[in-house]
């Protein structure tokens, strides 16, 4: 069967040589497939840059190209186009001269949004080419009102925190509920300290009491790194008011508490925290973890699997029954991992549940359960409750004991579909620590389908990043094959302005054990972890080492970011 001739900006994009008509077919395929703008998925997947996608469609429209960089958001013309009309088109007004209205756009096809927005204005209005990842950008910036919040707060406007009074907190609920008193410098400094978590992209926020000093900590891709000093005499004004906002008990400093806090940013988005106090030896130290919903929404082409990783999940996922197992220490992102395959099986026709401790994100159509042992409610009572309610899917927030693990297993042998964590560091050790839990092992082979460990590594800025001359006897010593060498290119770190320290962002460094017969021979004779690693190098899955050097060679990551995830 012949193809169809490529017309418009797909032609457009294949005769300025930007990308070949192989990999362009193939793009919009995927994209009608999703439903989404061949532009949107050439950048999403980073095939092409939206710069150069910016500039092909604007000549194949023959308009002009503005660099959202130039434009200040308070100077954008005000209430002439509803926030609605903004965030359903991806637009955004840009001038306005006399009765004519200049409104940035990625799509000069979409004519009903153009006369929707001239309908609404009451204006004549020219459409002029934007770049997409920086009109998102700009979008958020002008609409959202906890962005907008944040940059009227300048770094300089807690100076003075040294002159407030300490004293006893007055907030109260009905406050809470009702809203933030901002003249209050405690309140002012908290917000700041949220939003500026959120913006920067941090998971997690500390609030650390001692003896003469106080500090603020980030985690941001995976590292700590201190963000304010307020004066150590307000650290029981600031666990107050975090115990407050989180629906915590703030007469209560002796034992550790859990609580949450929802911050909405605009009238479309909202972040959930996550939050725990610890006693410590001067105050209580408070963490924040950021919950965004976003992350459980990336689809399992953002985690950075391998293409034959990626395909045995979906293959694990989509079989009737048996068990998943997601592996690594905390922070490893387990929890995006499992939530994924959850948002690829969340269908109508299937009944699914997971026991949380506690919940972290809310997913629409799946039922959650928070596991509460003081009240009875740990995870085995939660899935007998489970296996009474007629499921297909199951999902354990962490198998911690052996009756527990006795249950998940008989659930995965029985015609349900069972994922759950395990705290070890590979594949192998999974199948060791069940055995040592004392799960007979003809039941874990039997029962287990797949194991995935996982480590999470810093990504290389894509804007900066460097290429490294490294001798061929260290990267030999590496880990890395005489073929692998051969014509490959290091990448590390160098620092810009769009990144931290020369990384941006994080990506997923798996090893993915499907359970051969091989393997379930091994376990079924109860080898230990080092004869089950040797199986399954043999089965041709790559360890964790090996899919670091793989991520490396790429130029996704640095190789001293590679040791420092996947070296024990």
């Amino acid at each position: 069967m012949v193809d169809k001739p490529l017309t418009g900006l797909a032609a457009r994009l294949v005769v300025d040589q930007l990308i070949d008509e192989k990999t362009l077919r193939s793009a919009l395929s995927q994209a009608t497939k999703t439903k989404q703008p061949l532009s949107s998925y050439l950048i999403r997947e980073k095939l092409l840059s939206a710069k150069d996608i910016s500039v092909a469609t604007a000549e194949e429209f023959g308009m002009p190209v503005m660099d959202l960089n130039a434009f200040d958001p308070e100077n954008v013309p005000k209430n002439l186009i509803q926030e609605k009309l903004i965030r359903k088109h991806k637009l955004i007004p840009l001038i306005k001269r006399g009765t004519r209205l200049f409104v940035g756009v990625i799509d000069p096809s979409d004519h009903t949004a153009i006369d929707e927005i001239r309908f609404s204005s009451g204006l004549m209005v020219d459409s002029v080419m934007v770049e997409e990842d920086k009109l998102d950008k700009f979008i958020d910036q002008l609409l959202d009102s906890g962005f907008d919040a944040l940059s009227n707060l300048d770094d300089d406007e807690f100076g003075n925190l040294e002159e407030l009074e300490v004293g006893a907190v007055e907030d109260t609920d009905e406050e809470v509920a009702g809203g933030e008193d901002d003249d209050a410098p405690v309140v002012k400094f908290v917000n700041k300290m949220l939003l500026t978590a959120i913006k920067t992209g941090a998971s997690d926020l500390h609030f650390e009491p001692y003896e003469k000093t106080y500090r603020v900590r980030f985690r941001t891709d995976g590292v700590l790194h201190e963000t304010a000093k307020p004066p150590s005499g307000l650290a029981p004004r600031i666990a107050s008011r975090l115990k407050i906002m989180s629906a915590m008990d703030i007469s209560e400093r002796r034992k550790p508490q859990d609580g949450r806090i929802k911050m909405r940013l605009s009238k479309s988005k909202s972040i959930d925290f996550r939050v725990n106090t610890l006693p410590t030896l001067w105050g209580e130290k408070i963490v924040l973890r950021i919950l965004d919903p976003s992350s459980a929404q990336m689809g399992i082409d953002a985690l950075g699997y391998e293409e034959t990783q990626k395909e045995m999940y979906m293959e694990a996922l989509h079989q009737p029954q048996g068990m998943i197992l997601v592996t690594g220490p905390t922070g490893s992102g387990k929890t995006v991992s499992l939530y994924t395959g959850l948002n690829i099986l969340n269908t109508p026709e299937r009944n699914i549940s997971t026991a949380e401790d506690p919940v972290e994100i809310n997913l629409e159509g799946i039922n959650q359960v928070n596991v509460n042992p003081k009240q009875g409610m740990d995870f085995s009572q939660a899935l007998r409750a489970f296996l009474r309610q007629d499921p297909d899917i199951i999902m354990v927030g962490e198998i911690r004991d052996l009756e527990t693990a006795n249950i998940a297993i008989k659930a995965a042998q029985t015609g349900h579909m069972v994922m759950s964590t395990l705290h070890t560091n590979s594949a192998p050790e999974t199948l060791t620590r069940l055995q040592n839990m004392g799960v007979p092992s003809f039941n874990i082979a039997t029962s287990v389908s797949l194991i995935i460990a996982q480590r999470l590594a810093r990504r290389l800025c894509s804007h900066c990043k460097e290429q490294k001359e490294i001798p061929k006897e260290t990267l030999l010593e590496e880990g890395f094959t005489e073929a692998q060498i051969e014509g490959a290119k290091i990448f590390g770190p160098k620092g810009c302005d769009q990144c931290s320290k020369g990384y941006k962002g994080r990506v997923g460094i798996y090893e993915v054990v499907k359970i051969t017969p091989a393997l379930q021979q091994i376990i079924m004779e109860e080898g230990n972890s080092l004869q089950i690693a040797e199986i399954a190098q043999k089965e041709g899955f790559n360890n964790l080492r090996q899919s670091g050097l793989l991520k490396v060679l790429e130029g996704i990551t640095s190789l001293e970011e590679a040791n420092r995830v996947t070296l024990e």
